[in-house]
């Protein structure tokens, strides 16, 4: 009988440790969320643009995000087809967006120059090479052409670094980039849509001040 309540003593005090410790080894535990990064191009590179980090970035984040800017800004070929983005989050920046067929190597060329920055331990290139299709490539003249002869839509197509990018992808536009005001931003959209043999037109340009 002191035997039996001897075990049902200890079976108790283990259980009570147990739930005593439950509690603390779970919040010890590392959570699994990732945070989003604080330092992005958000959108693509140009030379007008810079999109500073906020006061409240790392500042090794945000000193790497300048050279990363830098560096893509600086690639022999990277025009107005092509839409290359990046994020910082800690050593790590993340390469996106999209490069035309003739400019693939681009994508490569991106990647070497942002692992020779101090600072930078990985680089995740997410940069797609578009298709290559000759429909597509008539198409993005014919886009060019529509919005550089709209009034006022001139002046984002600047040779060395347009503002505006046009995104050709199985005869899709996506035009990625910056404008001055809302008016602008709905011309390109109403000039867009007036080339024939597009699927689709998608107008993803923000709006700057």
């Amino acid at each position: 009988m002191k035997r039996m309540l001897l075990l049902t003593s200890l079976v108790a005090l283990g259980v009570g440790a147990v739930a005593q410790t439950s509690p603390a080894s779970s919040a010890a535990l590392p959570s699994t969320k990732t945070q989003a990064p604080a330092v992005t191009s958000n959108g693509p590179v140009t030379l007008d643009i810079k999109n500073p980090p906020p006061a409240s970035a790392n500042p090794t984040e945000a000193k790497i995000g300048e050279q990363v800017r830098h560096q893509l800004l600086t690639l022999l070929h990277y025009g107005m087809y092509d839409d290359i983005e990046y994020s910082v989050q800690g050593r790590t920046v993340t390469l996106s967006g999209a490069v035309t067929t003739i400019h693939s190597e681009t994508r490569q060329d991106a990647e070497r120059a942002v692992k020779h920055i101090e600072g930078v331990d990985k680089v995740v290139n997410n940069i797609r090479v578009l298709p290559a299709s000759s429909w597509d490539n008539q198409a993005r003249e014919r886009v060019f052409r529509a919005l550089s002869r709209t009034a006022g839509l001139s002046q984002y197509f600047y040779p060395a670094s347009p503002d505006i990018r046009i995104i050709v992808d199985n005869q899709r536009l996506t035009l990625k980039g910056y404008v001055n005001n809302e008016a602008d931003k709905n011309m390109a959209t109403v000039a867009a849509n007036q080339v024939h043999d597009l699927f689709q037109v998608t107008n993803d340009l923000q709006v700057v001040k």
